[in-house]
């Protein structure tokens, strides 16, 4: 890109600060108006609920402020471009968003939007799709060039269905085409397509894969999302509990994600997970007890009360039969019930167990238990690097 396409690029900020959700809001009501086969790929919830626009509309944003040096976006393109491939966004639909991305700025600025700032804003967006294409095209081909590996979806026959807690129910998948499963790093997830008779098409979920790689089926497990004054109850995740038995298939994508577990180094490991965040976490704990039994693991978990606390038995058994393994699990309402301890997560009393050098530290859970705990190893002196998180959200990545 020329300083030019730059100047221009970096003088519609103020703009996108002002109105870019409203831009964004515009540009998903028009592709969907003329291009409705890609409701099947977006997530409509997450489209209803505003969130979708918003998230749009600061990526956008992020660009413009660092068009000069995108690459300091490097890590947040990772992270998209794995959620991309997970979903099936190929290189075909690259033109399709960009016209419509375009006709959507020179609609809604207007008289403000000159051919000179659209042609800016087409070669930045060229520029930008052509590093999303290169990385997926990459992902894709790691993906169904490993063994057992494939690419776009695969049927998959639930073989077992296993309620875990009040919420959260577990699915053991097997190919239907009894082919062999792909290795994958523990924490990452698959995404589920299911159609949805209310919306009338597809629609696409990421779920961790709950089980350590190297086992010969896939499990996910998938928390009930109810309704709440802001968002609707979880189409996809409601769908599975109320209509998905044994015998009945799945369509999966390969698995992906940037979130998992570091087996190149060998020191302590700390897990810290609330609610359904506790899922990676099942796949790291196993995986470190199968493969590395010499690293300490510190097991921190916070639920809303015994009833929701998933996977408690397996936990246990773990803890007795490897005693590098230490829980601390924790529930802030309701009567007590072993294991878990009354009372929110205090990484702060706990740090004489959770402290220790050269550890990494492993964080899934709500926005705000997340935003609250990475504050805290901050203030004990844990350096960011250290620190790798995931957020699980009411429609985020695993409803």
């Amino acid at each position: 890109m020329d300083a030019r396409v730059r100047e221009l690029v970096k003088a519609t900020i103020p703009v996108l600060k002002e109105h870019g959700v409203a831009l964004t809001t515009y540009f998903y009501q028009r592709l969907f108006r003329h291009n409705p086969e890609l409701k099947n790929i977006f997530n409509q919830s997450h489209n209803e609920t505003g969130k979708q626009p918003v998230a749009l509309a600061m990526a956008v944003l992020a660009y413009a402020e660092n068009i000069d040096d995108p690459s300091v976006l490097a890590p947040v393109i990772t992270l998209i471009a794995n959620k991309h491939a997970s979903v099936g966004i190929r290189a075909e639909h690259y033109p399709i968003v960009g016209k419509h991305l375009l006709a959507s700025i020179r609609e809604v600025l207007g008289d403000a939007a000159s051919d000179e700032l659209i042609h800016a804003w087409g070669v930045a967006y060229g520029a930008l799709a052509d590093v999303f294409i290169e990385a997926e095209s990459k992902l894709y081909n790691e993906a169904c060039n490993s063994d057992g590996g494939w690419s776009g979806w695969r049927s998959f026959r639930i073989i077992d269905k296993v309620r875990e807690s009040a919420e959260i129910t577990s699915f053991h998948l097997v190919p239907c085409d009894g082919g062999p499963l792909p290795s994958y790093r523990a924490g990452q997830y698959t995404t589920v397509r299911a159609f949805v008779p209310e919306l009338g098409v597809m629609q696409l979920r990421q779920y961790t894969l709950s089980i350590a790689p190297g086992a010969m089926h896939f499990r996910i497990s998938v928390k009930r999302e109810p309704a709440s004054t802001t968002t609707p109850a979880g189409r996809v995740s409601n769908r599975l509990h109320d209509f998905y038995k044994v015998g009945d298939m799945l369509e999966l994508a390969p698995p992906f994600g940037e979130f998992f577990l570091d087996e190149t180094h060998d020191g302590p490991v700390v897990l810290i997970s609330g609610g359904v965040g506790i899922t990676p976490m099942m796949a790291m704990l196993d995986r470190l007890v199968a493969a590395a039994p010499s690293r300490p693991v510190q097991f921190v978990h916070a639920c809303r009360n015994a009833e929701v606390f998933a996977f408690g038995a397996h936990l246990a058994k773990v803890a007795e039969r490897h005693p590098q393994v230490k829980l601390h699990l924790f529930h802030d309402e309701g009567p007590v019930a072993a294991p878990l301890q009354s009372g929110r997560v205090d990484l702060r009393a706990l740090a004489g167990e959770v402290l220790a050098e050269g550890a990494d530290y492993y964080l899934c859970g709500p926005v705000g238990f997340l935003e609250a705990q990475i504050a805290t190893l901050h203030e004990l002196g844990v350096e960011s690097a250290r620190i790798h998180a995931e957020v699980f959200d009411t429609g985020g990545i695993a409803t």
